[in-house]
């Protein structure tokens, strides 16, 4: 019988060491809740895998819009949120969910609209105007309309605008409550401006006689941060993983990283990390 015993425990215990570093080398990854304009531009394909060599940890990423990605991150679905809309991430680490956030890039916001140009906004640096004019116009605008990090920043500019968006609901402003690569097919199958980050543009395959309309105003100013998801809040966040990401975003070796990914010859992103933002 204590030999029965021996032998069982012995089994058991080789099987578990024989076990313990494929089961340790598969719990190598991170969830990152991040956004659909970094996963549609191709950022993330050409990023992870170089962090992937360089230490072996594998990024998972939930691509949503930035409001989803902050629910999911406050949920505990997720060890890093990596999105952009400033003021709700701030939010976010003041309300305790999450560690610190930290500047990683930024880029900026055009508005993209069909060859006619039927509100007559083309070569417009003054968003505010060219967005009042799109509005007396009625001309079709295709919003995303999902509290993604891009709409959130349309938001405001109708505001400033003096434009209510939501009274023009299913006229010519139309919602579409998807991310930005199935906005901008939606826009421009509609013929409707759209509002997008230049990233997603640059790298849309669909441009048709698409081409960017409005550019270049300081208000569409477009910054990404990074954070840690609080694991006093939700223990089972891997947090010493997920620091080492953010740790390796903000270094030389990610910001270079983040410099060189280009498209067609463009950069897509710029690093900023502690450099500030406006």
């Amino acid at each position: 019988m204590i030999k029965r015993v021996f032998l069982a425990l012995a089994a058991t215990l080789i099987a578990g060491a024989l076990a313990g570093p494929a089961a340790a080398a598969d719990d190598r990854f991170i969830v990152v809740q991040s956004t659909t304009s970094t996963q549609n531009s191709g950022l993330f394909d050409d990023l992870l895998p170089k962090f992937q060599d360089k230490t072996g940890i594998e990024v998972r990423v939930v691509a949503v819009g930035t409001g989803q990605a902050i629910k999911n991150a406050a949920n505990g679905d997720g060890d890093v949120l990596f999105v952009h809309s400033k003021p709700s991430e701030e939010k976010f680490v003041a309300d305790g969910l999450g560690m610190s956030r930290a500047d990683v890039m930024y880029n900026d916001f055009v508005i993209v609209g069909p060859a006619d140009d039927p509100a007559g906004v083309a070569g417009s640096s003054d968003v505010v105007t060219a967005m009042q004019t799109i509005a007396g116009s009625g001309a079709p605008f295709a919003s995303r309309g999902d509290d993604s990090g891009t709409h959130k920043a349309e938001l405001r500019l109708w505001a400033a605008a003096g434009v209510d968006p939501d009274a023009a609901s299913g006229g010519w402003y139309r919602e579409t409550g998807s991310g930005m690569g199935a906005t901008l097919n939606t826009g421009t199958g509609m013929g409707a401006y759209v509002m997008t980050d230049r990233a997603t543009w640059i790298a849309f395959g669909n441009k048709g006689d698409y081409q960017i309309a409005v550019e270049g105003d300081a208000r569409m100013f477009n910054q990404y941060g990074v954070i840690l998801v609080n694991p006093d809040v939700h223990p089972h966040v891997k947090a010493e993983m997920g620091q080492e990401f953010v740790d390796w975003l903000l270094s030389k070796d990610g910001q270079q990283a983040i410099a060189d990914y280009k498209v067609d010859g463009q950069q897509l992103f710029f690093p900023n990390a502690n450099k500030g933002s406006s």
